[in-house]
């Protein structure tokens, strides 16, 4: 049994022993924990005026790990559309990468702005 299983109790009309008249009482059986996926989050870069092109594809590889094309498609997808996916996360890890880009960008003096929305 591993240390932080889950037990769960059955009668022993479920248990083949008692169908073959063995012993009385409950026994123990190791349930299987229900497992998902945790919920992701996208991590949304908003258009501003003001923030350099460059800035953006430069922040886009450093933060998201992103090729230097497709960094560049998706700056030319804010500077077009108004905003673009930079990346799906969970919740803590979009939070953090959000809030490293908004950081780093206020740190250069640029108004860039990344926020979070849940997938779905």
């Amino acid at each position: 049994m591993h240390a932080f299983s889950q037990i769960r109790l059955t009668s022993d009309k479920d248990h083949p022993a008692e169908r073959e008249g063995g012993s009385t009482g409950l026994a123990l059986e190791e349930a299987k924990p229900a497992l998902q996926a945790p919920p992701m989050y996208k991590v949304i870069m908003n258009n501003d005026d003001y923030t350099p092109m460059d800035f953006v594809v430069e922040v886009l590889e450093v933060f998201f790990g992103l090729s230097r094309e497709a960094a560049t498609r998706v700056m030319l997808t804010v500077h077009t559309e108004g905003r673009a996916v930079c990346g799906l996360f969970t919740r803590d890890i979009a939070e953090t990468r959000a809030m490293q880009v908004n950081q780093y960008a206020r740190e250069c003096q640029h108004p860039l702005l990344c926020e979070i929305e849940k997938d779905g």
